[in-house]
């Protein structure tokens, strides 16, 4: 397709998303872009959690871009360290780097009518035709509000912004939260703390799973000579992927299976039944995040560990004082507590068509057609955001599937067929009822309160297999958009 002009854009974000939208648009032929970081490397999540036992509980060979395979990953489940290298090293070799701003927090963007105007905490501004919001889900660390927090005399860390001069060893350490954070902080910390408690208000489902096994040199140095091979180990992962999509979306005696594994997996680890009853959810497995570790419940297990299913009742100078009466005496706080997840952008000042802000647009609770447009915001496109396949569909695939799409838009807009895009009401809402009536069947929504669920009650995932995405993005509808200027009809 000729074009008659191009695209000046700005992407938000260079983690896993920013990343896949840069290089797709490249491969597409649009090289006016700026991607804008607010912190001071490439990785999003992968650059700001640094905390001990850090680890993707995807398999390394799956949690990888299709464009860029890395067949020598060092363990199975890659340390959260290697998985910035590679995103590091990805962003090198595709020519990122002159694109990149970092150190570059948006704090606003606006519509001006035919583009939009993105400024930036230092005071730099970028004028743009189109806006790519990359942002992700899990960058805004969730602090619990606990009375006397602030009169502490110990330190206090975040897994999400973890302090390396802060030491650990021979502390008596207080983990607040569960999930894969938690069990994999816990798991990592105790065997050289003085004391760990592990405060769990809600036990969560814990498959085991042999995170720390290393990957064979020699596997590496064979995928790498024999790139088909390890093409068709990435696409055997895709299928792996395919049946989790359906046991997570569809009862069957295949999520039947898997969820008696979960159980298999605490009774046969935890002996103690007191300790086991007190680590046994009240839920049905896979209704949250399912969490893996083969470590979690030695640790609980070791003489200088303890469980504490006592709710908190506040912090004091010196510990942490529960509804049970006890004080337990610690000198270092680690909240596992994850992330706000359904900020997205926010809470940078973003402004559409006719002022409305994207915290009135979102009054109700974070909403997109099929995951890439909102309703009031032309020329804007999210990546991995609202609805995306968080708990189902690897994230770099569906992060280059959207980028493809979003290119799709751009080719159009190159050619003058539009100036403004922007997706219609009907079709968001259209689109949301889908989600709606799919999840119902969905093992998240079985009865558990999960960071799945927004504000308003919505389960902020996609419950659809990968084809039906890809099939969802494969080219622009634009029946269900407004296109304005040029040549556009309507």
């Amino acid at each position: 397709m000729a074009r008659d002009r191009t695209p000046r854009i700005v992407i938000i974000g260079a983690g896993v998303s920013g990343i896949a939208s840069a290089i797709t648009l490249r491969r597409n032929g649009f090289d006016d872009f700026v991607i804008l970081e607010k912190g001071f490397d490439v990785g999003g999540v992968w650059h700001w959690n640094r905390y001990p036992g850090l680890t993707c509980d995807v398999p390394s060979q799956l949690y990888q871009f299709g464009f860029a395979p890395k067949p020598d990953w060092s363990h199975i489940f890659a340390p959260g360290p290697e998985i910035q290298r590679y995103l590091a090293e990805v962003a090198e070799r595709f020519g990122l780097r002159s694109h990149l701003r970092l150190n570059s927090e948006v704090v606003g963007a606006r519509f001006t009518g035919s583009g939009w105007r993105v400024d930036t905490a230092d005071g730099d501004g970028y004028d743009a035709d189109f806006v790519i919001a990359a942002t992700g889900v899990l960058h805004h660390p969730a602090w619990p509000e606990l009375p006397g927090l602030d009169e502490f005399t110990g330190d206090v860390l975040h897994t999400a912004r973890w302090d390396d001069a802060v030491p650990t060893a021979g502390r008596r350490i207080a983990v607040i939260g569960t999930g894969s954070t938690g069990v994999q902080v816990v798991s990592a910390l105790q065997p050289n703390a003085r004391r760990l408690t592990h405060f769990v208000r809600s036990p969560q489902w814990v498959i085991w799973a042999p995170m720390r096994l290393p990957q064979p040199a020699l596997v590496g140095a064979l995928l790498d000579r024999a790139p088909r091979l390890n093409r068709a180990l990435y696409q055997a992962g895709m299928t792996g992927a395919r049946l989790f999509t359906d046991i997570v979306t569809r009862p069957s005696w295949r999520r039947r299976a898997v969820q008696e594994f979960a159980r298999l997996s605490l009774r046969a680890q935890v002996r103690d039944p007191r300790l086991r009853e007190q680590l046994t959810p009240d839920y049905q497995p896979l209704c949250k995040r399912q969490v893996l570790s083969g470590s979690y419940y030695r640790a609980l297990h070791a003489r200088n560990a303890e469980l504490v299913t006592a709710g908190i009742e506040a912090v004091t100078p010196t510990g942490i004082r529960t509804a049970d009466g006890r004080h337990h005496e610690v000198d270092l706080i680690v909240f596992a507590t994850g992330f706000r997840a359904h900020n997205y952008m926010r809470p940078m000042n973003l402004t559409g068509r006719d002022g409305i802000s994207i915290d009135d647009a979102w009054a109700k609770g974070p909403r997109a057609y099929r995951m890439t447009a909102i309703p009031g915001f032309p020329n804007l496109f999210t990546v991995l955001g609202p609805n995306s396949p968080t708990g189902s569909i690897p994230l770099h695939h569906a992060a280059e599937v959207t980028a493809r799409y979003i290119s799709a838009w751009l080719e159009r807009w190159s050619a003058g067929e539009f100036d403004t895009v922007e997706v219609t009401e009907d079709a968001t809402a259209r689109f949301g009822a889908q989600v709606g009536e799919a999840l119902e069947p969905t093992v998240w929504n079985t009865g558990c309160n999960s960071w799945y669920f927004t504000e308003g009650g919505a389960i902020d995932l996609l419950p659809f297999d990968r084809r039906t995405m890809e099939s969802m993005l494969a080219a622009p509808d634009e029946n269900d958009f407004h296109l304005r200027g040029s040549a556009a009809r309507g």
